[in-house]
């Protein structure tokens, strides 16, 4: 099948050009940019555009499949090539369905934990050689790529993200997969730029629910009372399956985890992550996994790369990364972090750097997310708020929002690395925990490896 990638080197998007290479698609792209790990990836596989920019005259009658990314805007030449021949366009979900539309789509949604919990089900999943389908939003170790798709397979699992499918197609991704088998994880306000309020955003997973086909499974974290809300809620013929926190103890800096057979070790830790592992143990359980062989093989996983990621460790000190940004993960994460050494000095930094975390108004949502830490840090650069064209964030207002007193504030990326390198490693028991889907303006993380 001829196929062809309008902005190929996306993180998504490259993942699926290299997957439908796997599958022996004639993969061809486009892009005005593309970064690493991208750029090497598809290097390797031959898929790497020649040239950046935009060339309508790749466009030809002969591809059976364009496939639209988000980075694209409505005027690419490329795409009003692609229109003007009547080509079939579609955006990544779209396609991804088109993709699995004979397979048991199992589809992981929710504000945070999906990456989380869609790798702890792949993981079982692989401990115990089934073979599944699968698009991912984080690299997972032991995994060559984000998106692996077959002809074989009877499972595909999917995260269901919430954010915009194309520049064309406005619809939450989620809204496309329509599922046999759905999670919900957690539903907290985020992505204002698109959901303007609360009732708006709520409402995409109240659509997700009726997305789910007739017979179908909803496994729902019922610790959430929102979730919990819209789930009961819910009057077409699925079935519910609520899930909750486990019980767990925490003793010299191993959580265990309470099992029918007793206490066991796991990797992870944190009450959110043990409430994720229950709900991708439903999951499993509802793809042929029991709950013994479940336990026996989410005992060896070490979590999703940048979730709750340790990179650094000594005898007294300990340094954490976290894709955590929106409030109620910020919190959950500063609190899990805490909750595992509570000895240590827990140094907590923030950036801001979404569009919501950024706007003005939606900044009291902050209020008590770094509660926790007893060193709370926040990080945001003015340049990326005028990139993003929003009004000025002041000190005083990101003060007021988390309603910390002694909140530490930076906005210069060369004095938050001096900070950072200045800590007393050497006669502290130190736990440093740095959140960001961003870099803070340029941090090398194996730089901050070296301190401990």
């Amino acid at each position: 099948m001829r196929t062809h990638f309008i902005a190929i080197g996306g993180a998504a998007m490259h993942n699926l050009a290299l997957a439908l290479h796997d599958k022996g698609y004639h993969v061809t792209g486009s892009d005005d940019a593309i970064f690493e790990p991208s750029r090497t990836r598809l290097e390797k596989k031959g898929l790497l555009p020649a040239e950046l920019s935009w060339f309508p005259e790749k466009i030809t009658p002969d591809i059976e499949a364009i496939i639209l990314g988000m980075h694209a805007k409505a005027d690419n030449p490329e795409l009003l090539k692609a229109q003007e021949l009547g080509l079939t366009i579609y955006s990544y979900p779209e396609f991804l369905y088109e993709q699995s539309k004979n397979k048991t789509r199992v589809v992981i949604g929710g504000s945070h934990g999906k990456t989380t919990i869609s790798s702890m089900i792949l993981h079982v999943m692989k401990y115990h050689n089934i073979e599944v389908d699968y698009m991912v939003g984080a690299q997972l170790e032991g995994f060559d790529n984000m998106v692996h798709l077959t002809e074989d397979n009877d499972f595909i699992v999917l995260e269901g993200d919430e954010y915009l499918s194309s520049p064309m197609d406005r619809r939450p991704k989620f809204h496309l997969y329509q599922p046999n088998i759905a999670l919900i994880s957690g539903i907290a306000w985020d992505h204002i730029n698109v959901f303007p309020t609360y009732e708006n955003y709520v409402e995409q997973f109240e659509i997700f629910i009726e997305k789910i086909t007739n017979g179908g499974i909803l496994v729902y974290n019922e610790n959430d009372p929102e979730v919990k809300r819209v789930a009961e809620a819910a009057t077409n013929p699925i079935r519910k399956l609520p899930y909750h926190t486990p019980e767990y103890t925490v003793n010299n800096g191993t959580t265990y985890l309470e099992t029918p057979e007793g206490p066991m070790p796991i990797e992870v830790f944190g009450a959110h992550n043990l409430n994720n592992l229950a709900g991708a143990k439903w999951i499993c359980q509802n793809m042929g996994v029991d709950e013994a062989d479940f336990y026996e093989a989410i005992a060896t996983f070490k979590g999703a790369s940048k979730r709750l990621e340790k990179i650094a460790e000594n005898g007294k000190n300990v340094a954490y990364k976290d894709f955590a940004h929106s409030p109620s993960k910020v919190a959950a994460t500063t609190k899990a972090v805490k909750e595992q050494y509570p000895d240590r000095t827990l140094i907590a930094c923030l950036e801001l750097h979404t569009y919501s975390s950024l706007n003005a108004e939606f900044l009291k949502e902050y209020e008590g997310a770094l509660d926790a830490a007893d060193v709370a840090v926040v990080f945001y650069s003015p340049d990326a708020v005028k990139i993003k064209q929003l009004e000025e964030v002041t000190y005083e207002q990101i003060a007021k929002a988390f309603n910390r007193q002694d909140l530490i504030i930076y906005t210069n990326p060369a004095a938050f690395k001096e900070y950072l390198f200045h800590l007393k490693y050497d006669t502290e028991g130190i736990a440093l925990l740095l959140m960001s889907s961003g870099n803070y303006g340029g941090l090398n993380f194996d730089e901050v490896k070296t301190l401990l």
